[in-house]
């Protein structure tokens, strides 16, 4: 009986040997293990690459994303140097301090190449006091970058790259933007890398936020993070509608409000800047505030609307023209104002050296004056 047994033992474990050897060196000698369970697999289509399923978004992205770029910033830090360093004596003892290189903060955002000849739509914000730009296309090429011009009022800034056979990206159609529409944001959150989210446009023509001194955004709720800035705001054809310029977060991550500067007035910008150098704006030399309840009733005003003229500038041309502080602006041009960002836009959108129309409420009456519109002076980025 131990023979048998001991036998039995030794063919078990030559027979688990030899299906180890097989198993590990010739697994197709083995017979195929029959699922339990049945599945069943689409079968593969030579045109699954060409055609996007339902409710798909790779042709959009596909169109777009060669022409979204990774911006990369330097910007050298002052290093304050101590008043002991500039004492006769220290140096005669101790010799001149040596100049060593100094250190540099590093910044990153997206861009937008919007022309053949090199020309990069982004936000001021992103290359705003950065000495030295490179710009890193899709397929990995970087170009060192030159600012051609800004516009930090609504923070845009052309580059140019130079550069073969780049990528553009196509505008989409002025004013063809709804609420409710899909759309999808492209740029480099937090440098991971070139990234596509998704979402509705939340709102349109958003101002009064604080960001910038001309205000028009679209909101979506497409996610929009840090580094996204100056990136590209797409519609479901792969359409430029927007660049992404800021978030709403009190985390400094996305919070499903995001705003971006419409394509046709950073369109509109871009082509000032290049042709003129700079962003021609129309202005009259007023500050106006938003009138309040209380002000309303201190002044024996009938409502809200219109911009209470609080200060005019010597010489400006509201003051040639005879506008008080005091007043009340109600309309430009035939158009009504609603608070001072409202008169803001309408004056800036007027031509400089044209006359226009003003309806100001002055005590109990109405007033209409001839304004002839100024030019704006351009906001220059302050270095110290």
């Amino acid at each position: 009986m131990h023979r048998l047994w001991l036998i039995f033992a030794q063919t078990v474990t030559v027979a688990v040997a030899i299906l180890f050897v097989v198993t590990t060196l010739k697994p197709e000698w083995l017979p195929r293990h029959q699922s339990l369970v049945s599945l069943q697999e689409a079968p593969a289509s030579a045109d699954d690459e060409k055609r996007a399923p339902t409710g798909s978004y790779r042709d959009a992205a596909r169109a777009a994303l060669p022409s979204v770029v990774h911006i990369y910033t330097t910007q050298k830090i002052k290093q304050q140097q101590h008043p002991l360093f500039n004492d006769p004596i220290f140096r005669h003892f101790f010799g001149e301090r040596p100049e060593g290189q100094s250190p540099q903060n590093s910044g990153l955002g997206s861009g937008v190449i919007v022309s053949p000849n090199g020309y990069i739509l982004t936000n001021f914000h992103v290359v705003e006091a950065a000495d030295d730009i490179q710009v890193s296309l899709n397929d990995g090429k970087t170009h060192k970058a030159r600012v051609v011009g800004s516009d930090p009022e609504s923070d845009l800034a052309i580059l140019q790259i130079k550069a073969d056979k780049l990528p553009t990206i196509t505008f989409a159609q002025a004013e063809g933007l709804r609420v409710g529409d899909v759309v999808l944001a492209i740029g480099n959150p937090f440098g991971v890398g070139q990234t596509v989210t998704m979402g509705i446009v939340s709102a349109l023509g958003r101002s009064h936020l604080g960001i910038n001194t001309f205000e028009n955004f679209i909101q979506t709720d497409a996610a929009i993070n840090p580094g996204n800035s100056g990136g590209a705001l797409i519609d479901v054809n792969g359409n430029l509608v927007g660049i992404n310029a800021a978030i709403y977060s009190r985390s400094g991550g996305n919070q499903g409000i995001g705003f971006a500067i419409p394509a046709s007035s950073a369109r509109s910008i871009m082509e000032q800047i290049i042709q003129h150098g700079a962003v021609t704006r129309g202005w009259i030399g007023v500050e106006a505030q938003e009138i309040t309840p209380e002000l309303a009733d201190s002044f024996g005003l009938p409502g809200t609307e219109g911009a209470l003229i609080a200060g005019v500038m010597r010489g400006s041309p509201a003051d040639a023209a005879g506008v008080r502080p005091g007043d009340v602006l109600l309309t430009v041009g035939g158009k009504e104002v609603k608070d001072p960002q409202v008169m803001l836009d309408l004056i800036a959108a007027l031509k400089p050296e044209e006359r226009a129309s003003f309806r100001l409420r002055r005590d109990k009456s109405i007033v209409e004056v001839q304004v002839k519109i100024g030019k704006r002076p351009t906001a220059r980025p302050e270095k110290e």
